[in-house]
């Protein structure tokens, strides 16, 4: 088992966590709490659907190989974890589906930047040829190279912030956590060309998920009655 991953996970997990403590201290329309469980809740679901369809694609059995399931020996399925990860969490937030999505989705977009400056655990941050100031060398090589990894956590970071004062100033339901989804993929997009392999990635679902979640902003923009009432005035000063 690689346990590195356990500690880019880790990252992730807190800087999830953080981020609502930090928004819940601004916004006390916001429970914590269940935001919380639902998204370790939708992240586990979402890795174990993500490790079958990995053991599936290289032709292992998950049921008659259970050792092999548990020790993530050969990695999670990236695609499959972030779709089963997504439905399980509207799954679970269906009561009130879109008031919840947006109290989530900020955190979890820096959870995801979390789990990307993770990389920094892993020796895997990264990408092409550079010789700009701040790119550095992988071990035992003196060839520099673009720490793209933390491109796209910085990026993330930013976004997530922005994610939140939108929700605060824009309370319509559903702009929010359609704006998460296509942001995640527009920072794929974007830092794809820099990684080791030109557009090695699954660039397709990056490039459905800017669509899907600009459609669904669009589409909540437009609804009517659907906005909701910010209670505490001073989270936006």
């Amino acid at each position: 088992m690689e346990f590195t991953l356990l500690w880019a996970a880790l990252a992730g997990a807190l800087a999830l966590y953080g981020a609502l403590w930090w928004m819940g201290r601004r916004d006390t329309t916001l429970c914590v709490r269940d935001l919380w469980e639902i998204a370790v809740t939708a992240g586990i679901i979402g890795l174990v659907v993500g490790r079958m369809v990995s053991m599936l694609r290289g032709g292992v059995n998950p049921v008659t190989n259970l050792g092999d399931f548990i020790l993530v020996r050969a990695g999670v399925d990236t695609v499959a974890a972030a779709v089963g990860a997504l439905l399980a969490a509207a799954w679970l937030a269906r009561s009130d589906l879109l008031e919840q999505l947006d109290g989530l989705a900020p955190a979890a977009v820096f959870g995801v930047a979390g789990w990307q400056a993770g990389c920094l655990f892993r020796d895997a941050c990264l990408g092409s040829r550079s010789s700009l100031p701040w790119a550095w060398a992988q071990t035992g090589s003196d060839i520099t190279r673009h720490p793209i990894e933390i491109y796209a956590a910085l990026g993330l970071g930013v976004a997530a912030w922005l994610l939140f004062r939108v929700r605060l100033r824009y309370p319509a339901a559903g702009v929010v956590s359609g704006l998460g989804l296509a942001v995640v993929g527009l920072v794929r997009l974007l830092t794809e060309p820099l990684r080791p392999s030109l557009f090695a990635g699954p660039t397709w679902w990056y490039g459905a998920a800017v669509g899907v979640g600009l459609a669904a902003t669009l589409w909540a923009t437009r609804r009517r009655g659907s906005t909701r009432t910010v209670e505490d005035p001073t989270a936006l000063q």
